[in-house]
């Protein structure tokens, strides 16, 4: 029911109870295709009262040895480690999704055009997520992969100036796209808009030690101005405006691109979730 692979780590964070009611739990999900509480309960394997099942799963699921640090972290840092050469380069890629009634913030490493969840929290609002908030999500990822060269990514949400500043700070590298109304400054010139940049199909221009945005105290980053030619017919419709501290053009723009990786987890944890909720 379990790889062989968990269960050896869940040996060890789990007590041989704890174990039996996480298979027992995931063997229900697989079957009974719901995750409402009431209905597991009713089809647990146990021989107990309905109400005592219901309990027991409560309980069960509100461990302590649950946690997204306690019991997640080691198993990804081994996936991790068996995919990747420590000290080698990570992209690391930020993203927001909204599930249903669920706002949710994640972290995630990109690999083979795919995505695997790292740390993620469920934010008490709807829309975007801040600073803070972005902050809580990558602290505990930055820790826990400190032995690899991380490079986080980031959409038009995670453009602000004081996040790439923080990172920077950290000796971390970053790529983020920046909206258009985003100001900019090259040296001993005004500020001005990002979309002043003459642009067109097929543009590929890169701006280094340029000052973003008019708030005081930030230092300079590097602008990456791409818009990929018109391709088998298909033309996209805007240009990406990335925020890097990488050196040149082509690694940014390179790494930039495997951000849609995440999207495509977003996609497959979707599919799977409406299918055990139908």
């Amino acid at each position: 029911m379990l790889a062989s692979f968990y269960q050896n780590f869940l040996e060890k964070y789990l007590n041989k109870a704890q174990l039996i009611t996480l298979k027992m739990l995931v063997w229900l999900l697989q079957n009974q295709k719901q995750v409402r509480i009431e209905r597991l309960a009713a089809t647990l394997p146990l021989p107990i009262q309905q109400n005592s099942r219901r309990r027991h799963l409560q309980r069960f699921l509100t461990l302590n040895a649950l946690s997204v640090v306690l019991l997640w972290f080691p198993i990804i840092e081994a996936i991790i480690n068996q995919h990747f050469k420590l000290g080698s380069q990570l992209t690391i890629a930020m993203d927001r999704t909204q599930w249903k009634e669920n706002n949710v913030l994640m972290v995630s490493v990109i690999y083979q055009k795919r995505a695997w969840p790292i740390y993620w929290c469920l934010l008490g609002k709807d829309g975007s997520s801040n600073l803070e908030e972005q902050q809580k999500v990558l602290r505990p990822v930055i820790r826990l992969l400190k032995k690899y060269k991380l490079v986080i990514i980031g959409d038009r949400e995670f453009h602000s100036v004081e996040l790439a500043h923080w990172l920077q700070k950290q000796n971390l590298s970053f790529v983020f796209r920046q909206k258009k109304d985003t100001t900019f400054r090259k040296k001993r010139q005004k500020f001005q808009p990002l979309s002043s940049i003459e642009i067109y199909p097929g543009i590929r221009s890169f701006y280094t030690d340029i000052k973003v945005t008019q708030k005081k105290g930030f230092g300079c980053f590097n602008l990456a101005v791409y818009w990929k030619r018109k391709y088998r017919g298909k033309q996209d419709k805007e240009a990406w405006y990335l925020l890097t501290n990488l050196p040149d053009l082509n690694t940014a723009l390179k790494i930039y691109a495997q951000r849609f990786g995440i999207e495509a987890m977003f996609k497959d944890c979707i599919a799977v979730a409406n299918k055990i909720r139908t």
